[in-house]
């Protein structure tokens, strides 16, 4: 474990960080509390409770608890410990599979490599954003229902009776906005806000200062699942997809401190094991045009009354008419011999 700056501890899967690490790995009572406080919801993957500290699991990224960022990195090569090549390794991992995409120079995305993984999502983020705004955010038609001096639109006869019995002069309407007050607006706007909490990086900070300038004052919207979900793209809005995946990571995955508003969690965490099959499937789909077929589950053991077992294969390769099945670990074999359960379950 080593220490990248001041606020931020890089670690790899599988290792523990505890209140009696001294030095460079750190960590205060009161982030262990709140990673205590988040862990104990039962449904969180990351990392188990150790006495005094936490130990990760198999997954990767980066974890933000106040103005402390701990990034967890993958290895699979226990003679290696050098971190940025582990780094570079996820960030272009992460890259390959489509999680995020930087739409900038070279220089740029070189200079940003040398930061911590949470800065390259901003950092995606901003430059999405950025494009945006360059092309104008979109505007959309809207209902807006307005006790206004003058007669526009559609009069709302039973509110306007109800709240206009005296003022003779004013009118109760419902009528049609064009303007940037939509959803995905709305979205880009409090991930932006977000940013400016979670951000350590005063390089990025005065970016965002800069965005939000460009943005009317929005009133804040539910960040869910169904939010995005709901989202339909077509040939106007197309431009916002990349910019709401990364919002989506952002929003769904922090978790305010609502009792002291100091110590938040951040959680961009990929499971390696997954990861890394999807990272073998989208590499062979490229040398493999049309040769790579998708997961498809087969039904393999059934007993009367009982649920079906079903298989489903890592990757499919088909070439030649001979079709090849593929089984990915995130793992380096003992003696270079696959293990008997490997085996037993490629059979």
């Amino acid at each position: 474990m080593k220490k990248q700056s001041e606020n931020t501890i890089t670690v790899f899967e599988h290792e523990a960080v505890r209140l009696s690490d001294t030095g460079e790995c750190k960590i205060t009572p009161t982030q262990l509390t709140a990673l205590q406080k988040f862990g104990s919801t039962g449904d969180v993957p990351y990392f188990t409770l150790l006495y005094n500290g936490i130990k990760f699991c198999e997954y990767v990224g980066v974890l933000q608890v106040g103005n402390l960022t701990i990034e967890v990195l993958p290895k699979v090569d226990r003679g290696s410990d050098d971190k940025n090549q582990w780094k570079k390794i996820l960030i272009d991992m992460l890259r390959k599979v489509g999680t995020f995409d930087v739409s900038a120079s070279s220089e740029t995305s070189l200079k940003i490599k040398n930061n911590s993984i949470l800065d390259i999502y901003i950092e995606s983020f901003l430059v999405q954003v950025e494009r945006l705004v360059h092309q104008g955010l979109i505007k959309k038609y809207r209902k807006q229902e307005d006790n206004c001096t003058a007669l526009k639109g559609k009069l709302v006869f039973a509110k306007h009776i109800s709240k206009n019995i005296i003022h003779k002069e004013r009118f109760f309407v419902k009528y049609t906005v064009y303007d940037q007050l939509h959803v995905l607006n709305q979205i880009l706007f409090k991930t932006l806000n977000l940013i400016r909490v979670i951000n350590t990086n005063s390089n990025l900070q005065s970016r965002v200062s800069t965005l939000l300038l460009n943005f009317p004052e929005m009133p804040d919207v539910k960040a869910s699942e169904s939010l995005f979900e709901n989202i339909v793209y077509n040939r106007k809005n197309e431009s916002y997809r990349q910019a709401m995946l990364i919002a989506r990571l952002l929003l769904l995955n922090y978790h305010p401190d609502i009792n002291s508003g100091r110590n938040h969690v951040l959680a961009l965490m990929f499971d390696m094991n997954l990861l890394w099959e999807r990272f073998v499937y989208v590499s062979l789909r490229k040398h493999f045009a049309g040769g790579i077929q998708p997961q498809q589950t087969k039904a393999y053991w059934k007993l009367d009354g009982c649920r079906v077992v079903s298989l489903k294969p890592d990757v499919v390769l088909v070439k030649d008419k001979i079709k090849y099945i593929l089984d990915t670990k995130w793992k380096l074999p003992a003696n270079n011999k696959p293990g008997h359960s490997d085996l037993q379950q490629m059979y």
